[in-house]
C-alpha cells in the first residue's frame, strides 16, 4: 500500500506548503537514499557452496586414505611372512626383490609435481577472477584486460604425461620379467600404481569439466567451486603418489 503523510498547517505556513514525501526512516523497508533495503533470497550463496564442497571432499577423501592404508599394512605384514621349506627344513621368505626403474619413477614424479603447481596456479587464478567479478559492473571502472592463461589444460596434459609414464613403468617391469602374476611383490606394485592411477584419472575428470565450464560461460563463482575442490584433490594424489614412492624404496627391495 502507498504510504499516506499527514502534514500540519502550522508546518505548511512556515515552509510555505506541504513538505515532500519522506523517502528515508520509517518503518517500510526503506533507505536513506531512497533504494530498496533488501538482499534477494534468490541470490546464491557461493561462499557456504565452497564450503560445503570442501568438507565433502574431505568426506569423500577419508576412504581412499583407509584404502590406501589397508595396501600398506598388508603390503608390510606380507613382506615378512615367511614358509617352512620342508626340504632344507628351514623357514625362508618368501618375498621376491623387485628391480624398479627408479629413473622413470622419478621423472613422473616430476611431472605429476610440476602438474600440482600448475594446478595451484590455476586455482589463485579464477580465485582473483572471481574477486575482481563484481567490480567489472560497475560504471567507470576499469581494470584492464587480464591475461588469463590455460593452468588448467596444462595441468591436464601433464596428468596425461604421468599416466602414459606409468605405463611405460610397467611395461618396463614386464621386459625385466616381473610380470603381474610373478609373486606377491611385484603384485603389489602393479595394484598400488594402479588404483593411484585410477583415482587420478577422477581428478582428470574433474579437470576436464572445468575446462568444459568456462567454454560455455559458466559464472565465475560456480566455476571457481570446481576448479578449488579439483586442485585440492590433485594436491592430494600428487602427495599420495609421493607416499607410495617412499614406501616403494623402502620395501620393495
Amino acid at each position: 500500500m502507498p504510504r499516506l503523510t499527514n502534514f500540519s498547517s502550522r508546518s505548511a505556513g512556515q515552509h510555505g506548503g506541504f513538505f515532500p514525501p519522506d523517502s528515508g526512516g520509517g518503518d517500510d523497508g526503506g533507505g536513506g537514499d531512497g533504494m530498496p533495503d533488501f538482499v534477494p533470497d534468490s541470490l546464491p550463496d557461493y561462499g557456504e557452496r565452497l564450503r560445503r564442497a570442501r568438507m565433502g571432499l574431505a568426506v569423500a577423501m577419508t576412504p581412499i586414505l583407509v584404502l590406501f592404508i589397508s595396501f600398506t599394512a598388508a603390503y608390510l605384514i606380507r613382506r615378512g611372512y615367511v614358509e617352512l621349506d620342508s626340504s632344507k627344513a628351514a623357514y625362508l621368505h618368501a618375498w621376491l626383490p623387485v628391480r624398479l626403474p627408479w629413473l622413470l619413477l622419478l621423472a613422473n614424479t616430476a611431472i605429476l609435481a610440476l602438474s600440482s603447481v600448475t594446478m595451484e596456479l590455476a586455482r589463485r587464478q579464477i580465485t582473483r577472477e572471481a574477486a575482481l567479478a563484481p567490480l567489472r559492473g560497475v560504471p567507470g571502472i576499469s581494470l584492464g584486460k587480464e591475461v588469463r592463461r590455460p593452468w588448467l589444460a596444462a595441468t591436464v596434459l601433464l596428468g596425461f604425461g604421468f599416466l602414459g609414464g606409468q605405463l611405460f613403468v610397467w611395461q618396463r617391469l614386464s621386459s625385466a620379467g616381473f610380470h603381474l602374476r610373478g609373486g606377491t611383490s611385484i603384485s603389489f606394485i602393479y595394484m598400488l600404481t594402479a588404483m593411484h592411477g585410477l583415482h587420478l584419472c577422477g581428478g582428470m575428470l574433474a579437470l576436464m569439466f572445468a575446462n568444459v565450464a568456462a567454454m560455455v560461460k559458466r559464472p565465475v563463482e560456480s566455476r571457481r567451486i570446481a576448479v578449488d575442490v579439483a586442485s585440492w584433490y590433485w594436491h592430494c594424489m600428487t602427495g599420495l603418489w609421493i607416499y607410495i614412492l617412499i614406501l616403494f624404496s623402502f620395501v620393495a627391495r
